[in-house]
C-alpha cells in the first residue's frame, strides 16, 4: 500500500515505523525536519518537510496513487483541512483524521471522515475498565462502525465463532489467545479468557452489549 501520513509526532512516527516495517510504501510529512528524529534508523520510507494540505507537495509524494491518508498532527484544524483535501480533491480511498477536541468528532464524521479521538478513546477505555468486567474497550469509531474487544467468560466458552457473529451488526475479525492473535474460522471454538475483537455497527452497539451481557459482573 502507498500510505501518506501527515504529522511526525509520537502517533505518526509509530504508525510510519509499523507500516514501513511491513514493507508498505510510506511517506510522512511534517513542518519541521527535527520531527523525523522520532523515526529512528530503521524507517525506510520517505520524509518530506511541508504542509499536509499543500496540493503541489501532495502531488509530488504521489497522493494520486495513495491507498490511505492519515492526518495525525497536533492540530485539529490542520488535520481537518488535510483530510478534506485528500478525500474531496484527490479521492484517496481511506482517509483518517485525528481529533483532540471530542466536540469536533461528530463534525468530522458528518464530513465522511474516519476519526481517531484520543480523548474519546481513553475515556471509553477507562469507563469500560471501571464499569464493565468483560467489555475490554471500545477501541475506535468511524461514522458507521466501531471496533470492540470482549473477554470470553463461562457463558460463551465452548461456542463457535459462527454462533457469536450477528449478521449486519457484529462480526468477529480476530481472536487473541496465549499463543498470540489469530484470524478465527467460523467453527473455531471459544476458550476461557480468549479475547474477541469484532467490528460492530455503531447503531447496534447497545443491542450487542445486551446480547453479550457486557455490563454484568
Amino acid at each position: 500500500m502507498h500510505v501518506i501520513i501527515v504529522g511526525c509526532g509520537r502517533v505518526g512516527a509509530e504508525l510510519a515505523k509499523l507500516l514501513s516495517g511491513e514493507s508498505h510504501d510510506v511517506v510522512i510529512i511534517d513542518k519541521t525536519q527535527d520531527a523525523f528524529k522520532r523515526l529512528g534508523g530503521t524507517f525506510n520510507g520517505l520524509t518530506v518537510v511541508g504542509n499536509g494540505f499543500d496540493l503541489a507537495l501532495l502531488k509530488q509524494v504521489g497522493i494520486e496513487k495513495a491507498d490511505a491518508f492519515c492526518a495525525v498532527t497536533n492540530g485539529d484544524n490542520t488535520n481537518l483541512i488535510s483530510a478534506q483535501v485528500a478525500k474531496k480533491i484527490f479521492r484517496v480511498p481511506k482517509v483518517f483524521a485525528r481529533v483532540y477536541d471530542p466536540q469536533r468528532a461528530h463534525i468530522y464524521a458528518a464530513l465522511g471522515l474516519d476519526i481517531i479521538s484520543g480523548t474519546m478513546l481513553f475515556a471509553a477505555m477507562l469507563r469500560d475498565k471501571i464499569i464493565e468486567s468483560r467489555f475490554s474497550s471500545y477501541l475506535i469509531e468511524s461514522k458507521d462502525l466501531g471496533v470492540l474487544e470482549i473477554e470470553i467468560k463461562d457463558d460463551l466458552v465452548g461456542k463457535a465463532i459462527q454462533d457469536i457473529n450477528i449478521p449486519g451488526e457484529f462480526i468477529v475479525v480476530a481472536l487473541r489467545r496465549m499463543q498470540g492473535v489469530v484470524i478465527p474460522e467460523p467453527k473455531t471454538v471459544l476458550k476461557i479468557k480468549d479475547i474477541l475483537m469484532g467490528v460492530v455497527k455503531v447503531s447496534c452497539l447497545q443491542e450487542v452489549r445486551e446480547k453479550f451481557r457486557l455490563g454484568e459482573k
